[in-house]
Parts: structure tokens; sequence; C-alpha cells
């Protein structure tokens, strides 16, 4: 910014300030862009972690229901379970362990959002300062 001289017209002085305030302004648009992208890649990154463990939940419930719960089933059988209820207690047993595998993955998934603070923290604190200096320049 060019320095006030005693003999500038109020014009060009008003026109300096309108210009520094501009540049300034476009600096901090800049600043915010690149903040929120910042916190973008970090959302981004909470929602592949929780995308992961939704599909693993899916996939692992589609895969081992069809073969372990076979086999939970097999093992309840020799135990003296008639089939049918030992092939409905594999059912259940299966599903609850996949299940707490996919809540401890979404859990995680979510803690990820949390972690990360979605405020533009750095920008805020620049635009007022900026503010308190073009209120000390007037």
């Amino acid at each position: 910014m060019a320095k006030p001289s005693e003999n500038m017209p109020l014009a060009d002085l008003v026109g300096g300030l309108l210009s520094d305030v501009t540049g300034l302004l476009r600096k901090e648009i800049d600043l915010a862009k690149a903040e929120a992208s910042e916190k973008l890649a970090a959302v981004l990154s909470g929602v592949e972690i929780l995308l992961i463990g939704t599909i693993l939940a899916i996939g692992a419930i589609g895969v081992l229901l069809s073969a372990v719960v076979s086999g939970v089933a097999a093992l309840l059988v020799a135990q003296g379970f008639s089939e049918p209820v030992a092939s409905a207690l594999a059912a259940i047993i299966v599903s609850v362990i996949i299940g707490f595998i996919a809540w401890i993955m979404i859990r995680r998934g979510l803690a990820a959002f949390r972690r990360s603070n979605l405020a533009l923290g750095r920008t805020t604190t620049s635009l007022r300062r900026d503010v308190q200096t073009v209120k000390d320049k007037l």
C-alpha cells in the first residue's frame, strides 16, 4: 500500500484504499478455498473409511452367511441339535458377529468426522485482522 501523502487528493486516497481492500479480499478468498480444500480432504477420508466398513459389512454378511452358517450348523448338529434349530442358531450367531464388526467400522468412520474440525479457522482469523486493519485506516 502506498504511503498517504498530505498532498494527495481524497479521491486518490480512497481509490488506493479500495484497491488495497480488493486485493486483500482476493487473497482471503484464495486462502478460504485452500483451507476448504484441506477440510474436504479430511472429510473424504472419513467417508472412505465409512464406505469401506459398509461394503465389508454387506459383503461379509453375504459371503459368510452362505459359508460359515453351514459350518456352524454342522458343528451344532454334531453337538446334538436338530438340523433346523442348528441352521437357525448358526445364522443368528454369524449375523451377530458380522453386525458387531460392521458396527466397529461404521463407528470408526463417524469418529473421523468428529475429529476433523470443519471450521475455517485461519481464514476467519485473517479476515478479522483485515477488517480491523481497514477500520484503523479509516
